[in-house]
């Protein structure tokens, strides 16, 4: 069947089946394109929420011991509030993860932080009960530290192995998605090797077929072209005489030797723009190159802005540690402050003094204990503004990135114009060149012209043989027509019998 093919329907049988194969492969790599996304969006939105969540129990876990402890040495109601407050935070950031849960190890270790969190808050329930009944600082605090204290440990014990189970789960899911995208990459490229090694396959076969047809023909016709050739110089020494003709000739070469000059002319003026594009065109590439310079200078500055911003991040991390041990301090002070006044009270009126003093640091530590929490606070806000800022710059890192490749892009588009102008340039020249020797050649014909007027006589002998051989060559001009064209077969033939007619 694909004997009857033209040369046209062959071709695009070929490319056919090569855009397939592109198509192929395009959608091979989005499909895994799309794997590789979706296992590091995985990785992203649940490992590391997980990780995040856990750290948030884990801080609001002390922040609930610590809002315990200050209510035992105050007895301050907004220590109570505070307490509430992160026990509903702890169990809400329990609820989500458990929604993010994923396996069956991990579900249960939400569980066992759920026990031990059950644990510490019936400990520390009993125990605040006990201080509102007016029981001894001292009681209360040994109690404090032999029940609540073990269970907050239980507790964080607990929290701590999920994060590191989490952690875990994140370094596997990392490796998964880098082995996911490792077998993406192969499968292209066995894809891609596959379709190149078709595509020779195909060129091939197109060009061994279409070889043999058309060498085929054409070893006829240069066998018809070299008898009609010989017909044609019997013809040529006895043509006859065309005067009028040759008058008509002469003239067109005048004005084709007028159009020669003024192409001439033409051609020298473009070679002169185009000598002009050229030098315009370097121009423009040192300016894309200076804009270049200057994207790769922004680039550097927005890293060295990205890194002031983390140092600054682990600076206010540094700090938020020192304000623990502040608050700690602070905590320590007022308990001491606290038992220097029952001390003082015991001293009767000896200790006075010494009572007041101690109301005064007790004071001071409650002042430094709520300082330390503005600073806390001001700390949170200062990274998140450092986090934000670091998205941001990255965002502008990225762009940049992109108007780097765009100048350079610019840059090769300059290059490729510089090249093209020099190649204008010498084609224009070339023209230039071959314009004047138009002129001469026209000059010699129109001196040569007078000579072809003697050759029209000795026609008739090889009229015969002439129109047999022309007749083979029409046939087998009919044949190559059939190749590229097969819908001229039938104006072939109807030009065939109209002639033979």
């Amino acid at each position: 069947m694909t004997r009857n093919w033209t040369f046209g329907q062959k071709v695009g049988a070929g490319f056919s089946v090569l855009i397939a194969l592109a198509l192929l492969i395009g959608g091979v790599a989005i499909y895994a394109l799309r794997t590789v996304v979706d296992a590091k969006d995985q990785v992203i939105s649940v490992e590391a929420q997980n990780i995040i969540d856990a750290k948030t129990l884990a801080l609001a876990a002390a922040r609930r011991s610590a809002a315990a402890r200050g209510y035992l040495l105050t007895k301050d109601q907004t220590h109570l509030d505070e307490l509430r407050t992160q026990r509903e935070s702890f169990l809400e950031t329990l609820t989500r993860m458990r929604g993010h849960a994923h396996d069956a190890e991990a579900r249960r270790m939400l569980d066992d932080i759920e026990n031990k969190e059950a644990d510490h808050r019936t400990a520390s329930d009993a125990v605040i009960a006990q201080r509102q009944s007016d029981a001894g600082i001292d009681v209360v605090t040994k109690r404090f530290d032999d029940d609540v204290v073990p269970k907050r440990n239980a507790l964080t014990q607990a929290i701590d192995a999920f994060i590191g189970h989490a952690e875990r789960s994140l370094e596997e899911e990392k490796q998964a998605a880098s082995a996911s995208a490792s077998s993406a990459i192969t499968l292209v490229v066995a894809i891609a090797a596959l379709a190149i090694g078709l595509a020779l396959l195909i060129a091939f076969t197109l060009t061994s077929t279409l070889g043999r047809q058309v060498g085929t023909a054409v070893s006829q016709v240069q066998s018809s072209s070299a008898e009609l050739q010989a017909a044609a110089n019997q013809q040529a020494t006895g043509a006859k005489q065309q005067a009028t003709a040759m008058n008509e000739i002469t003239t067109t070469i005048s004005e084709l030797l007028a159009t020669s000059r003024q192409i001439a002319e033409s051609a020298q003026r473009v070679a002169h723009i185009a000598e002009q594009t050229a030098g315009a065109a370097r121009t423009g590439d040192g300016t894309v190159e200076k804009g270049n310079e200057a994207v790769v200078a922004m680039r550097r500055q927005v890293d060295l802005i990205v890194n002031h911003m983390l140092e600054l991040g682990k600076k206010s991390q540094q700090i938020g540690a020192v304000l623990d041990i502040v608050s700690e301090l602070a905590e320590q002070t007022n308990i001491l402050a606290i038992n220097a006044t029952i001390e003082a009270a015991g001293a009767g009126e000896a200790g006075k003094r010494f009572a007041v003093v101690a109301e005064e640091i007790r004071k001071l530590a409650d002042r430094v204990g709520g300082s330390t929490k503005e600073i806390r606070g001001l700390i949170d806000d200062v990274r998140s503004a450092v986090n934000t800022t670091v998205m941001t710059t990255e965002t502008g890192s990225k762009a940049v990135d992109a108007g780097a490749r765009q100048f350079a892009e610019v840059a090769s588009s300059f290059k490729q114009i510089v090249g093209l102008v020099v190649t204008t340039t010498e084609a224009a020249k070339e023209i230039e060149l071959s314009t004047k020797q138009q002129t001469t050649a026209v000059e010699q014909v129109d001196v040569a012209i007078t000579n072809v007027a003697q050759a029209t006589k000795e026609t008739e002998a090889s009229t015969g043989q002439t129109l047999q051989t022309a007749s083979q060559l029409t046939g087998l001009s009919r044949e190559l027509l059939r190749l590229v064209k097969p819908q001229t077969n039938g104006a072939g033939r109807d030009h065939t019998s109209t002639r033979s007619g």
